[in-house]
């Protein structure tokens, strides 16, 4: 009975002062305040999707989100600064004991108002135990229609072994199903979903999903089967007279439709009445079975008198005839039959009724009849057979096609198609544990109910097959329509003390089955909805103002409407047979799982339980689903495969500490200590990527086609990592730490990356980064490259931190072995949702570290941005290399490496210094005498580098307008002997007296060094230039900095020369090992 209660605050003893007066004036809290669920306006509109998440991500029951103050005295005063993010053990435990879980949306929720305002919720105690709770609904759903409808003709047709080995199968199924679900459901508290519950948390959102909706569907064609059932029982048994068709699966889809729209019509009304029937409905099913075997024990005192006759070895319909006879004695005088009448016409009559004899056997001869040796083994046909018994002597005859009363096979009969057939008799177990919150005690009534449950059914599944092969005539079992016994149920005819209880009790179990899943199946796909781990089906998680699923209760008729209209009961069941079965197979492995990963938190009361018998039980549910119907067990992998990846792509993300994820867990922590056993081989190596990015003011990606070019380069395979430094301390940046990851990963998600991000606080840019070269990654699976963007405005910092920071860090990858990749003018790289429909990839190949330069554009072609561009490869020959055979070498190396490239061989000679390189020389080092002077006023250091900013675009346009015309042109693609002992000679001549005339003062004190290494900046620039000026993208050897760190200041400006000009740039650094291989 409800109990009605008010909650009202209690404070503690010091303040009962206080309290007391408050408790007049204040109102009494909210039922929700005390599980920690605030009475908003958005949760005032109705349940949400994420509702159910926000509960299940606690350690506990719930969560409270109200900041008062627990405790204000003085006893535990060193934690009250704690007070209002973790509760004090007194008040955790109160509310754990006034935990309730409410039904699972079948008990309507009533609120009232008393005269006060005081709002007062109704909630229903858990008084059911394990026979109530458990043990009954368990029954009622596992007995059913198959046992009055159909067991009989399996047996006929597949014998007492046949039938023995399918009923084994199947309840050893459900038994190790139940043991698993016993483990799992004894693990905590099983809220609203029952099944779909239990797997989505033990399995992942993606397997819940999918096989919730399996079991939903299942649930569902279970409906119609019921349904279908109980039209079947009402026109063949009932009513004969009602059938509108000659065809009788017309019949079934007219008066199944009616019959669906009404249930569906008490159900919409009143589901309160479908549970106060229920106890009624497995009333009928226990007098049934209980006249049952009251008729096997009368068989031993007396038999019935119901007898089946036979023509020749064939069974004949006995509706139309009451005399086993072609004639009879009526007043001395011989007259026929009505059952000559109905083989004879005009005084013909049919071949084999002339050639054969009328033979009259008893239906049900009885226990110590001995029939059980005839009824041992099957007998499987084809449709349209006639039934026969194959002891009884018969003449052949041709058939004369005229439509006589033999009782034919109406379908093929095969092993399969049986168990097929006969697994939904076994169904049901899940019953208890979909009631879990009307129980009393659930961690010890589900198991104990639900396992007797199945225990007692298979007992009576099992000896009714004895029972009947023991006592029934072989031709009347495989009759399944019973036509031979004036059209009653073959079961009916054995019941005591009539037929009538069958028929009654059958179609009253039938009706009840059918209401109970029309109740059941809205209030799973409610339960999946309000997940919201699919979109589609978020409407479907509303319903009336009680909570009654409408919407879903729709889409239930609907996809019943369609197993109905199917119009066969043996059709139907194979199919509901494949959902279920697939639901027991993920409840095993769940079990399975949760055993092997002895995750911390599985911790089941139920302790009979072993991975090897959910193993067991899963191979038997795989096996099962391919013998009963090979094509229907695809479809139905198909449609949860499905389920499954729409969940994954389009899906809400959900953590539920599932099973999946601990399995990926330690499949990951196995992967990765394989990994480093054994050193990575060459033909293994790709790159793994170490993205490092940069965090404007705001914390939002500065470049993000950064991301987009590692996306290119990556195509999603390997490692990838996007981390940010952010310059403080973690205390007091902790937050926009969080706030920088969140961004990144969005901008991941923006540009389709798959990888981890990772934001780390230094107190300095050049130790983050420092820390993330050297310690990101984990194990085996760590970074081997490293890419950044060029820090173009260096230049005009007003520090030298950002030359310091690039120039450090690419010191430290060299020194960790690692590759490292610098992109300039980045923001122009191409987007991912761009296409370059032509051009080339340019690689400029001076010197060889590892072959990283050759294998990147191989990896950029593979994306559809890059496709179509063509790759080329320059190198450069010396004055005493030969070109042409360079040339051919390169090309049989590329052709061993297996890529399609055109090769160009740049011969550069040894020319004079120009004095353009001299004034760059010179403004290089006057920048890095300024930077030095730390004395200089910030006014003066910028009115400095101005200055030398303007003298150099100067002396940069006047040596370019004299050099225009005078330089001649100095690459040559081709050398001979002549053509290199006559520039040798030229140079020779001139470039002392040259040198001499040119000279300024300025450009005496120059380091030799620098002016050397300018130089062949500058004139490989003018190199690149002329090649690759509209290339897509040009990749650059990138030369290392000094080892004598003085130079350091003058690398950055080395760089820029070799750059110049050049729009798309990638520098690249090997990490000191061979990265390509021309082996296989």
């Amino acid at each position: 009975m409800p109990t009605n209660f008010t909650v009202v605050p209690v404070e503690d003893a010091e303040g009962s002062g206080s309290s007391a007066a408050a408790a007049g004036g204040s109102k009494p809290a909210s039922l929700g305040k005390i599980f920690g669920e605030e009475d908003d306006e958005d949760n005032s509109q109705g349940p949400h999707p994420g509702d159910d998440l926000q509960r299940e991500s606690t350690p506990f029951i719930n969560t409270d989100d109200n900041r008062e103050r627990y405790y204000e005295g003085k006893n535990m005063a060193l934690f009250e600064e704690e007070m209002d993010s973790t509760p004090m053990v007194s008040s955790l435990l109160n509310k754990l004991a006034n935990y309730t879980n409410l039904t699972q949306g079948v008990r309507e929720h009533e609120e009232a108002e008393n005269e006060d305002g005081v709002r007062r919720v109704a909630v229903m105690v858990p008084q059911m135990g394990t026979f109530i709770g458990v043990y009954l609904p368990c029954m009622q759903n596992i007995l059913g229609v198959i046992l009055f409808l159909r067991l009989t003709w399996i047996v006929g047709t597949a014998g007492i072994l046949g039938t023995f080995a399918i009923v084994s199968m199947c309840c050893i199924c459900t038994l190790l199903t139940a043991i698993s679900m016993s483990a799992i459901a004894t693990n905590g508290v099983v809220p609203a979903g029952g099944s779909y519950y239990m797997i989505s948390r033990s399995l992942g959102p993606e397997f819940g999903g999918a096989v919730g909706l399996c079991f939903y569907l299942g649930t569902t064609f279970a409906g119609s089967m019921y349904i279908l059932g109980t039209i079947e029982i009402l026109l063949t048994y009932v009513v004969p007279t009602a059938p509108m068709f000659k065809e009788t699966s017309n019949n079934m889809r007219v008066y199944g439709t009616c019959c669906l729209l009404l249930m569906a019509l008490v159900v919409f009304v009143g589901v309160k009445y479908v549970n106060k029937l229920s106890l009624v409905f497995l009333a009928c099913v226990a007098l049934s079975i209980m006249a049952t075997y009251a008729g096997v024990i009368k068989t031993l005192i007396e038999l019935p008198e119901m007898n089946v006759c036979l023509l020749g070895n064939r069974s004949l319909k006995n509706d139309k005839f009451d005399t086993c006879a072609k004639t009879e004695l009526v007043k001395n005088v011989s007259v026929t039959t009505d059952l000559s009448r109905l083989f004879c016409e005009n005084a013909t009559c049919d071949d084999y009724f002339d050639l054969n004899n009328l033979t009259e056997l008893r239906a049900i001869p009885g226990l110590l009849s001995g029939v059980v040796k005839d009824n041992l083994w099957g007998d499987y046909g084809p449709a349209g057979t006639h039934i026969e018994k194959k002891s009884q002597p018969s003449a052949q005859a041709k058939d004369s096609g005229r439509k006589l009363p033999y009782v034919f096979n109406d379908i093929a009969t095969y092993f399969t198609l049986l168990v097929g057939i006969y697994f939904p008799s076994v169904t049901g177990i899940m019953a208890g544990s979909n009631r879990s919150g009307d129980l009393r005690d659930a961690q010890r009534s589900i198991p104990v109910g639900t396992i007797m449950a199945i225990l007692t059914t298979s007992f009576i599944y099992i000896s009714c097959v004895v029972l009947f092969g023991a006592c029934i005539e072989g031709v009347v079992l495989r009759d399944k329509f019973g036509f031979s016994v004036k059209t009653n149920p073959v079961i009916g005819i054995l019941a005591w003390p009539s037929p009538w209880v069958i028929v009654i009790g059958s179609f009253f179990s039938c009706c009840g089955a059918g209401l109970q899943s029309l109740t059941g199946a809205p209030r799973l796909l409610q339960a999946i909805a309000r997940d919201g781990i699919i979109p589609f089906l978020q409407v479907f998680g509303h319903g009336k103002a009680n909570g009654e699923p409408t919407w879903a209760l729709l889409l239930t008729v609907g996809i019943c409407e369609i197993g109905i209209l199917i119009g066969s009961l043996d059709a139907v069941a194979p199919i509901l047979s494949m959902f279920f079965l697939m639901c027991y197979l993920f409840v095993n492995l769940a079990c399975a799982v949760q055993t092997l990963l002895r995750a911390p938190n599985w911790r089941p009361r139920f302790t009979f339980y072993h991975w090897t018998l959910s193993f067991l039980g899963m191979s038997l549910c795989l096996s099962l689903m391919f013998i009963s119907s090979w094509y229907y067990a695809l479809v139905a992998m198909v449609i949860a495969s499905c389920l499954y990846k729409y969940i994954e792509y389009r899906g809400a993300v959900k953590e539920w500490g599932d099973g999946i994820r601990g399995l990926s867990l330690n499949a990951a922590r196995y992967a990765l200590i394989r990994l480093e056993e054994v050193p990575l081989h060459t033909k293994n190596w790709r790159p793994q990527v170490l993205v490092l990015c940069k965090l404007d003011s705001d914390l939002v990606v500065k470049h993000p086609r950064l991301l987009s070019f590692t996306t290119q380069l990556k195509a999603g395979k390997g490692l990838t990592i996007v981390s940010s430094v952010l310059e403080g301390t973690f205390m007091a940046r902790g937050n926009d730490a969080k706030t920088g990851d969140k961004n990144l990963k969005a901008a991941m998600a923006a540009e389709k990356m798959k990888g981890f991000s990772h934001v780390v606080v230094s107190s300095n840019l050049r130790d983050g980064f420092s820390l993330l070269i050297q310690s990101a990654g984990l194990g085996g699976m760590k970074h081997n490259a490293v890419l950044m963007a060029w820090p173009t405005g260096w230049t005009q910092a007003r520090d030298s931190s950002a030359r310091r920071n690039f120039i450090e860090t690419v010191r430290e990858t060299t020194a960790a072995q690692q590759a490292l990749l610098v992109a300039k003018n980045i923001d122009h790289f191409p987007g991912n949702l761009d296409r370059l429909k032509e051009g080339t990839i340019d690689v400029w190949w001076i010197v060889h570290d590892g072959g990283l330069l050759m294998l990147l554009p191989f990896l950029l072609s593979q994306h559809k941005v890059w496709r179509k561009c063509k790759m080329r490869i320059f190198t450069v020959a010396h004055m005493e290399d030969n070109s042409i055979q360079m040339k051919k070498d390169l090309q049989m190396f590329l052709y061993h490496l297996r890529l399609d490239a055109v090769v160009e061989v740049v011969e550069m000679h040894e020319s004079d210094i120009s004095a353009f390189t001299y004034e760059k020389t010179l403004v290089m080092e006057q920048r890095s005498q300024m930077l030095k002077q730390m004395q200089l006023s910030r006014t003066e250091r910028e009115r400095e580098a101005q200055l030398i900013h303007d003298r150099n675009t100067a002396s940069h346009s006047a040596t370019s307008d004299k050099d225009a015309g005078a330089t001649p042109d100095r690459v040559h693609m081709t050398w001979t002997k002549d053509k290199l002992v006559n520039e040798r000679n030229k140079h020779r001549e001139g470039t002392a007296v040259k040198d001499i005339f040119n000279m300024r003062p300025e450009w005496e004190n120059l380091n030799q060094s620098n002016v050397r290494r300018m130089h062949t900046a500058v004139k490989l620039n003018e190199v690149v230039l002329k090649k690759s000026i509209d290339s897509q993208l040009v990749l650059l050897n990138m030369p290392g900095p000094p080892k004598n760190m003085k130079g350091d200041e003058n690398y950055m400006e080395f760089l820029e020369v070799l750059m110049d000009g050049l729009d798309r740039v990638l520098l690249i650094r090997g990490g000191g090992r061979e990265v390509i291989t021309i082996y296989s």
